[in-house]
């Protein structure tokens, strides 16, 4: 299968679904992940054209710890939904990924950038299965079903599936780490540390479903999304 991660911004696929993904390349599925935002804004100190630059290639650097391609459609933070052209830049990426498996945000997610990229993606995934719209894109692809990741800290969020990653934790903590400027910074002047957080959250869902770790999705219930297929890992 073609798996297409879509999140808003760089570090946010490693938070939520790393394990599932590393799950998927384990057992021969082509993974690509798509970070629509280029986290330009998410940090204080560092200026948004040099941020914007650091952001993108410790994307890169993740997703190359299990061998799977990083693009981004390199749109500033704070986004705003009803974009066409932002919407027409995932099209884009739906169509060169041609997936069988959508993965993004939540559209009850905490943050507005992440709920823009969850209505964006939803519009973009029938749009792109139109033929005669933007051809010059690509080929229409097939309706995909969508997935939805867990929220920070699982706030507002009912899972109906999850994913045992308890093999792929160390895996998904190593792709987070990657993200020097997101983790340093909460480390130094936040107090927070980020990789404790994340590994806290996945303990949380695996005890939920009887194993070490996992991680936690929804299907998009809409028709004809729906299938009764497992596609998760």
């Amino acid at each position: 299968m073609n798996i297409l991660a879509i999140g808003c911004h760089p570090d946010d696929i490693e938070v939520a679904c790393a394990g599932t993904l590393a799950k998927y390349k384990k057992q021969g599925h082509n993974v690509i992940i798509c970070h629509v935002t280029n986290g330009n804004m998410g940090h204080v100190v560092i200026p948004p054209d040099e941020l914007r630059e650091i952001r993108i290639a410790e994307a890169k650097k993740s997703g190359s710890l299990i061998n799977v391609e990083t693009v981004t459609c390199d749109i500033g933070d704070l986004l705003v939904y009803d974009n066409i052209g932002q919407r027409d830049k995932i099209i884009e990426v739906i169509r060169k990924a041609k997936p069988d498996v959508i993965i993004t945000h939540s559209p009850n997610d905490y943050m507005p950038d992440h709920v823009a990229v969850s209505k964006l993606v939803f519009d973009a995934s029938f749009a792109a299965s139109v033929p005669h719209y933007n051809p010059e894109s690509g080929e229409a692809t097939k309706l995909t079903p969508i997935y939805y990741m867990d929220t920070l800290a699982g706030v507002n969020f009912m899972p109906t599936e999850y994913v045992d990653i308890s093999d792929e934790i160390e895996t998904k903590l190593e792709m987070l780490e990657c993200h020097v400027s997101q983790m340093k910074w909460m480390r130094d002047h936040d107090n927070i540390d980020f990789a404790e957080f994340v590994r806290t959250c996945a303990r949380f869902r695996g005890l939920q479903c009887g194993v070490k770790y996992a991680e936690a999705f929804t299907q998009c219930y809409a028709w004809p999304k729906i299938t009764a297929a497992r596609l998760l890992p």
